[in-house]
């Protein structure tokens, strides 16, 4: 992969199925919510956009509450195709927003997440997967797509290293805030 800094410019998150019906599956899900909510609110705290995504919502449910809570600026997508690339309204969202780094966080990382982040590699964007953020029912489910994932040409960081990359020093006036958040 061609390393592309995260600067506030050229990012966006998109985060995939947070949704009722499916988080209670996930293992570790108390971790997995703990971590995207906090790189979530630091998404809002640097005012950076995030798409989030639905899977038919109409039978696993709407996003979870602390998912949605964490971030009132995200921009909300129904899909049926596992790849959100596949659904037309999230690339118009995604192009319209006119950044070329994606940060992919959500579920399942063996399905929805992995089909997202090698389409959008493949239309030409550098993505990031925040590995603390992504979840499966298994764990040898997330751990193999993570690697196969990297093996593709996606980066692979923690949600802190992220917020930090994008803070860039501890002059940025949000660092006390992110530095609060993290802790």
């Amino acid at each position: 992969m061609k390393r592309t800094r995260l600067l506030r410019e050229n990012c966006v998150l998109v985060g995939i199925d947070y949704q009722e019906r499916l988080v209670p599956a996930m293992s570790g899900k108390e971790e997995l919510i703990d971590a995207s909510v906090r790189l979530l609110k630091g998404f809002q705290i640097l005012g950076l956009p995030v798409v989030m995504t639905q899977q038919y919502p109409k039978g696993l449910g709407q996003t979870i509450p602390e998912i949605k809570e964490a971030n009132e600026d995200a921009v909300y997508i129904d899909k049926v195709a596992f790849s959100a690339w596949k659904e037309e309204n999230f690339v118009k969202k995604i192009e319209e927003l006119g950044r070329k780094v994606a940060v992919v966080v959500g579920i399942e990382t063996h399905v929805c997440e992995q089909q997202t982040v090698l389409d959008m590699m493949d239309a030409g964007y550098t993505v990031y997967v925040a590995a603390d953020c992504v979840a499966s029912r298994k764990d040898s489910d997330r751990d193999t797509a993570i690697r196969f994932m990297q093996e593709a040409g996606a980066g692979v960081m923690s949600y802190e290293a992220i917020l930090f990359e994008l803070l860039e020093t501890s002059k940025a006036p949000e660092f006390k805030a992110i530095s609060a958040l993290v802790k």
